[in-house]
């Protein structure tokens, strides 16, 4: 039986609120990068060579996931690190990754 959603009576601002969070992560380098900080803190460069994103496009999104809440970052000399500051971030990719994987079952099983 489907869990029923905890969402009641929210108001306009607040679903522009969850809305903007959504967005920030429906871009799949985004999703990268924010994988390759499941493991923990590191620097940009080592999130350039761990994702195949440039160092341009990596700083952007890095900047964006930060600004949105989801990354705290922290200078260390030449080198700023980044690290997941809501781990309910991942709670949410799980909810999400089980979710297509229930839906890739039935749809194999419709196909068999």
């Amino acid at each position: 039986m489907p869990r029923k959603p905890k969402m009641k009576n929210l108001s306009p601002a607040a679903l522009d609120m969850i809305a903007a969070r959504f967005r920030v992560l429906s871009d799949p380098s985004r999703l990268a990068l924010l994988h390759a900080l499941m493991e923990g803190e590191r620097n940009v460069a080592q999130l350039v060579e761990h994702t195949g994103l440039s160092q341009a496009n990596a700083s952007k999104h890095l900047s964006q996931l930060a600004e949105a809440g989801f990354l705290a970052r922290r200078k260390d000399g030449l080198f700023t690190w980044y690290g997941v500051a809501d781990p309910g971030v991942f709670e949410l990719c799980d909810l999400m990754c089980g979710s297509i994987a229930r839906k890739l079952g039935r749809d194999l099983q419709e196909i068999a």
